[in-house]
């Protein structure tokens, strides 16, 4: 699980193709889990999306 201040890369992002690839750091994980980072606007769904931590 992805924790703030990791560096990320999502791998798939569901319905959101163009975030494939991308890579960005956690800023913050809000109240239901979901991850929010540099990456763009859509938050990763921890259940739904790929990712891995990179460092």
């Amino acid at each position: 699980m992805a924790k703030v201040g990791d560096h990320i890369l999502i791998i798939e992002m569901k319905d959101e193709p163009s975030y494939n690839g991308k890579e960005g750091e956690v800023l913050f994980i809000d109240d239901i889990g979901q991850i929010h980072g540099t990456w763009g606007g859509c938050a990763l769904i921890p259940e739904v999306d790929k990712f891995e931590v990179i460092r």
